[in-house]
């Protein structure tokens, strides 16, 4: 496969400080890469070398076998397109003007636009979900939106290689999502070359098919992503301790983070057990799971998402049919699971009538002589739907010594220091 995008040697400085030292790899047509690494090791800046931002103090990037800063800036741009960090558009343009300008390196200095134009800056248009917006300001619609028409923009240009860096960075996951499988789309079906700088390893890992590991302005090791994030590797240039476990799906890596002091619960075999239900607590279920704590549930009703979470997790639970009320029968597991368990941890559930009696087993884990931990995303009285029964017997576990924690990140905190 031909190289169209290398790197020989380059170095770059702001003043007298050395950011890039000495880079040398190749992007291959059709690839798509993300560059990876803690603040501060060059990601940024390696970017801004490649776009002809800034020019580098040492070595070359060669664009089709040329010097990049040797060719006329028309020509690189008609061959490749740059979507920055800051997206801010000062200036009351339309979508569609915006996105037009991304034709400027294919016209003549006079030249106007011309039909050819207009039906590919539709195309863009639909192909980024943009086309309801082409009347409206640029400076009146959302962040999100914004991202994608100065996407479309680079699109309209019809690059052969597209640099991002970190364009999901200001966006909620849904968002994220979009603008990514719109990337590895063009990846795949126009053959474009996506280079992207992450800050998120997940995403990297999901997306790319290389990975650039930079360290101190150095590459630490480029390759795929299995290769690339390994514990070891981020350890060692991150400096923080992460699990990395195949994701259920795609089977690609998932790097988890472990707290501080959660090390020392690895691989111990430390009986856990989650009340929990509806989605509450799934990601706790996984986390738990993932760092060598021996993890069970209950009472799930069959086929929500905490069911399906633990189903697929193979962890031991006390479940009820789709949908019931806890019965005796439920009820009775769940104890014998609280029972087994060194400590117990209550997810932020609502309560009604139909689970009440999962408040009453967590309230017998503390006669018991368990640890409780109480996950409280929502004050109790925004999740009581038992006319108050639900906050007295909550009450009472507070009372008895139960600890409150806001989130995950504070449970995963806590748990180690209260099982003995």
């Amino acid at each position: 496969m031909a190289l169209n995008l290398k790197i020989l040697d380059l170095a770059c400085s702001y003043g007298t400080a050395k950011v890039l030292d000495g880079l040398t790899f190749s992007f291959e047509k059709g690839s798509f890469t993300g560059i990876i690494g803690p603040n501060g090791s060059g990601k940024s800046t390696l970017l801004r070398c490649i776009s002809r931002v800034l020019k580098p103090t040492g070595g070359a990037v060669l664009l089709d076998d040329r010097d990049l800063y040797e060719l006329n800036p028309r020509e690189v741009a008609q061959k490749m397109a740059v979507v920055p960090q800051e997206t801010a558009v000062n200036f009351s343009f339309t979508v569609e003007e915006i996105i037009m300008m991304g034709r400027s390196p294919h016209l003549g200095r006079f030249q106007t636009e011309s039909e050819k134009d207009f039906a590919l800056v539709n195309r863009v248009m639909e192909l980024t979900n943009t086309r309801h917006l082409a009347c409206r300001p640029i400076t009146a619609i959302s962040g999100g939106e914004r991202q994608r028409v100065i996407v479309a923009k680079a699109l309209a240009q019809e690059p052969e290689i597209i640099l991002l860096d970190e364009p999901t960075s200001h966006l909620d996951i849904n968002h994220q999502v979009e603008i990514l499988n719109l990337l590895r789309r063009l990846n795949r079906e126009e053959n474009a070359t996506v280079v992207v700088v992450f800050h998120d390893l997940n995403l990297a890992a999901q997306y790319c098919d290389s990975l650039l590991l930079m360290q101190k302005g150095r590459i630490y090791i480029l390759g795929k992503p299995e290769k690339v994030l390994t514990a070891d590797n981020i350890k060692e240039v991150y400096g923080t301790s992460v699990l990395i476990r195949k994701h259920p799906v795609t089977g690609r890596p998932a790097v988890m983070l472990l707290a501080r002091g959660f090390q020392s619960a690895l691989a111990e075999g430390k009986r856990v057990h989650v009340v929990c239900g509806g989605g509450a607590g799934a990601s706790l279920l996984e986390q738990l799971a993932n760092c060598g704590y021996v993890v069970t549930a209950g009472v799930l009703n069959i086929g929500d998402v905490d069911w399906e979470t633990a189903r697929s997790l193979e962890l031991t639970t006390a479940e009820e049919d789709p949908f019931s009320s806890i019965t005796g029968r439920s009820h009775q597991e769940n104890l014998e699971l609280i029972k087994n368990a060194d400590a117990c941890i209550m997810a932020s559930i609502p309560f009604g009538s139909g689970n009440i009696k999962n408040l009453e087993a967590v309230s017998l884990a503390l006669t018991w002589g368990k640890p409780v931990l109480l996950m409280e995303e929502e004050k109790i009285q925004e999740r009581d739907y038992t006319g108050g029964q639900a906050v007295l017997l909550y009450n009472e576990l507070k009372s008895k010594g139960a600890v409150v924690t806001q989130d995950e990140a504070a449970i995963l905190e806590t748990l180690p220091l209260l099982i003995p």
